[in-house]
């Protein structure tokens, strides 16, 4: 068939090779090119081990703590309040007992399948040199959260993510750079991170058209019912296809919704400051549990990104809000550089209430399949994620149950 993926992000890239493994004529298309949004500059750690929604009895607890700091690890800006009403009301639902449980289960289902599915890609493309396991930290600076992490270890079990809790001591052996005050770290050795988020979406790019797949620079602005779909843009352009996949990311709402599907999408702002050139700070992505950020010694420099800020797609960046990262890591690692000599970035996460992907047939038109809206996760999950769209485009079932992933879930 000729399929055609609107979205040339990690998801769309993954899927042309999914798609291109089965003998399929590919056309991806971009409104700005390949490796754009946060394909580009998201913190690049393959977070399979990460098994919990946002949405928790816990975060919403400390949401007024987090809303009363502008520049904490959660912020809404407040002319964004009023849009962002609809979404708060799903996030408040989908941290119930209940659903919680269940999005703990749509997550994980896809997270286990996570690394497997990379490193099969990986090996397959030529790509392996993009994936370092190394495994990755989350350190403590609370003894209480510590024990909680324990705990929670005990469900990453279910799912087969091995964990070890070490002390102190170990944590300054496995990373020197550390400074003291760590009440110590949760260490999962299975974790990878990547080369370079923009290296390695730009290799599954570039090998995709090395394949056969094409590429035009397009924005779509409408998608129709017919039996093949006829994708329009501006200005009279249009390309007819047999089936198409939209993998838009944080631009996918408005094309769901013209398909008849009102998906509860937004977009979390995330902050990173990286600092070309700087490797050997530390060996492994580390997250400092409770203070919203990460490390990641990227091939390209050292990376420290993170937080969620909710002001949709059009306001300037604060990068107030960068610098605070940044203060925060130097509180807890020797040897960063100044903060003015990093390169500074904000992107756009898509974000769902209940931390789910998207990924099903439009109700208008079933030739039409939905791959987006997965939060932190998108490089994680892209190549699973890219076997389940394939599945659903030939008309097979795929290897999970997808029913948590419907864009009529809501």
């Amino acid at each position: 068939m000729k399929i055609a993926i609107i979205g040339a992000g990690i998801v769309g890239c993954a899927i042309a090779h999914a798609l291109l493994d089965e003998g399929h004529e590919v056309l991806i298309l971009d409104r700005e090119g390949p490796a754009f949004g946060p394909s580009r500059g998201n913190a690049g750690w393959m977070a399979h081990t990460d098994i919990l929604p946002i949405a928790s009895p816990k975060i919403l607890r400390q949401v007024p703590k987090f809303l009363l700091d502008p520049l904490g690890p959660l912020s809404i800006r407040p002319a964004y309040l009023p849009r962002l009403l609809p979404w708060l009301v799903r996030f408040v639902l989908a941290a119930r007992p209940q659903a919680y449980e269940a999005s703990i289960r749509g997550i994980g289902a896809l997270q286990q399948r996570a690394l497997p599915a990379w490193l099969a890609r990986a090996e397959r493309s030529g790509l392996t040199r993009h994936i370092h396991r190394k495994g990755g930290l989350y350190a403590f600076t609370d003894a209480g959260a510590m024990d909680e992490a324990a705990r929670i270890a005990r469900r990453q079990a279910e799912f087969g993510i091995r964990v070890e809790m070490i002390g102190p001591e170990a944590l300054r052996q496995f990373e020197p750079a550390l400074k003291g005050g760590f009440a110590g770290a949760a260490f999962h050795p299975d974790t990878a991170h990547i080369s370079d988020p923009l290296q390695l979406t730009m290799a599954l790019f570039e090998t995709a058209l090395a394949r056969g797949a094409t590429f035009e620079k397009a924005e779509i602005t409408g998608i129709s019912t017919g039996e093949r779909p006829a994708l329009i843009g501006r200005d009279g352009w249009q390309r007819v296809v047999d089936r198409a996949v939209i993998a838009a990311g944080a631009w996918s709402k408005p094309l769901a919704a013209a398909l008849g599907d009102s998906v509860p999408l937004d977009t979390e702002r995330g902050y990173n400051v990286s600092f070309p050139g700087m490797t050997g700070l530390t060996s492994r992505p580390i997250g400092f549990e409770g203070h919203g950020f990460v490390v990641t010694p990227l091939d390209s420099g050292l990376r420290i990104g993170g937080a969620v800020e909710f002001g949709g797609l059009a306001a300037a960046p604060n990068h107030a809000r960068t610098k605070t990262l940044y203060d925060k890591a130097a509180g807890f690692l020797d040897g960063l550089p100044p903060f003015e000599s990093g390169t500074l970035w904000m992107g756009f996460r898509p974000s769902m209430p209940d931390s789910l992907p998207v990924i099903g047939a439009a109700s208008r038109n079933p030739r039409v399949v939905y791959a987006f809206g997965h939060g932190h996760y998108g490089m994680t999950q892209a190549t699973v994620t890219a076997e389940i769209t394939a599945a659903l485009l030939a008309g097979r079932a795929p290897e999970l149950d997808i029913a948590a992933f419907s864009p009529r879930r809501f």
